[in-house]
């Protein structure tokens, strides 16, 4: 290249792009319900999050043991506020498994089923959406650390379905507090107190 040559800049007209450009191409519905199944998504880790405090704060201990549980509650809750899906998953396992009250059977088939569903919530969250078909389906540009490149057409119907399915995890995970006989932290529903902040 020639150091005299002009170079021609150029910048993005930005006035001229489509209203609500890059997500123009695809339905408001597609993006509604995009939404919602990511929503539940994030609603299921502060589930999550609640379920391994009510199964870490009801878990008897010796009184040998009070005090090193005591000061290993506080990093662990922390943890439960700031970890991701799978590792949720694992600490909500542990949770469960460590507290001989849990009574609901197979909660390590619900952990696992948690992280499967982790997989799409990546794509969700992470994809770059591709221009729609003639039906409204996309496939999201994304690539997993495996470097496998997600190939599978989603529409509105996919959507629904992902939705559907972590409300439901979602439901099971409260279910295994609210069996035990407590109430599921946060809410009003039926059960024995955990914490009484007054």
């Amino acid at each position: 290249m020639n150091d005299k040559e002009p170079v021609n800049r150029n910048v993005i007209d930005r006035e001229s792009l489509p209203p609500m450009f890059p997500t123009h191409r695809h339905e408001p519905e597609f993006w509604e319900h995009l939404g919602r199944a990511i929503a539940s998504f994030g609603f299921l880790e502060e589930v999550l999050g609640k379920a391994i405090f009510a199964f870490t704060a009801t878990r008897r201990y010796r009184d040998s043991e009070i005090e090193a549980a005591y000061e290993d509650w506080l990093p662990k809750l922390e943890r439960a506020l700031t970890d991701q899906l799978v590792n949720l998953a694992e600490a909500y396992g542990k949770a469960t498994r460590d507290n001989p009250n849990t009574s609901t059977e197979n909660v390590s088939d619900l952990v696992e089923d948690i992280k499967k569903a982790a997989v799409i919530r990546n794509v969700l969250c992470h994809g770059s959406w591709r221009i729609p078909d003639a039906h409204g389906a996309s496939i999201p540009l994304f690539v997993n650390r495996q470097k496998e490149k997600f190939e599978s057409p989603i529409d509105v119907a996919y959507l629904r379905q992902v939705q559907a399915h972590v409300a439901g995890l979602t439901c099971s995970v409260i279910d295994t507090v609210t069996h035990m006989g407590w109430q599921f932290p946060g809410s009003a529903g039926p059960g024995k107190l955990i914490w009484d902040k007054s």
